[in-house]
């Protein structure tokens, strides 16, 4: 390992350690502790993990998935993003058959799942009442995102997951001075933005069972999403 890729990797297994034991959000830790607590019934034996998620990749990742929120049962259960519910097994069978993971199941934080060139992430590490997280929620995860970009060192691509997350990554790039106003970047599935860092913003519908499920994201085009990260990752 370079020394600059073990700087990225302190780097954020310290920053994840801070998001963890993270209280800035009362209502988001409480709902998260409920949750915990009363289980779902197809996970009564399960030890959730209740506390805020951290992200999971490849400290050399040259492409970042942001995602909304850890889902309550799934997230919140596992302690990984999108691992343990059916936005998980919508994603990472396709980020295998992309290269990008080495297995296409993802159900715990032990089963032997690894990134490669990948990051994975989200706007809000605490699972949201309803999957919406109010603004001064956002707010108080902020700069945890700012962190963890500038701590990926090799990044190259941004992929945002629904329209909360790409609205999440403008207020990133506004926050760091990369844009002055949000001009013409518009989230729409499939949408690819070039930015002056020289970074490519993509855009996606988000993997939830409800887009899924009614055939609003399907696995052709979520593929055709991350074909093209991996393409222009290559072309650098």
């Amino acid at each position: 390992m370079s020394g600059k890729s073990r700087n990225s990797e302190s780097a954020l297994d310290t920053l994840n350690a801070r998001i963890i034991g993270c209280n800035r959000c009362t209502r988001l830790r409480d709902y998260c502790i409920q949750i915990a607590a009363l289980k779902r019934r197809a996970y009564a034996d399960s030890d959730y993990w209740g506390r805020p998620v951290p992200s999971f990749g490849d400290p050399d990742a040259a492409v970042l998935i942001v995602g909304l929120a850890p889902g309550a049962h799934g997230s919140n259960r596992t302690g990984r993003p999108f691992t343990g519910d059916g936005s998980g097994n919508f994603l990472y069978p396709v980020l295998y058959k992309t290269g990008f993971a080495s297995q296409p199941n993802a159900t715990s934080r032990d089963d032997g799942m690894r990134l490669r060139g990948m990051q994975i992430t989200s706007v809000v590490r605490c699972a949201p009442p309803g999957n919406k997280p109010l603004p001064d929620e956002l707010a108080n995860c902020a700069p945890y995102l700012d962190e963890e970009i500038a701590a990926l060192r090799n990044l190259r691509v941004i992929v945002c997951l629904g329209k909360i997350a790409f609205d999440g990554m403008l207020q990133h790039f506004r926050r760091t001075g990369q844009l002055a106003r949000r001009g013409e970047m518009i989230f729409a599935h499939g949408a690819e933005y070039s930015l002056p860092s020289g970074q490519t913003l993509l855009a996606s519908y988000h993997p939830s069972l409800q887009n899924t499920n009614t055939g609003k994201l399907t696995e052709e085009m979520f593929l055709r999403i991350f074909r093209r990260a991996a393409e222009i990752t290559r072309a650098r």
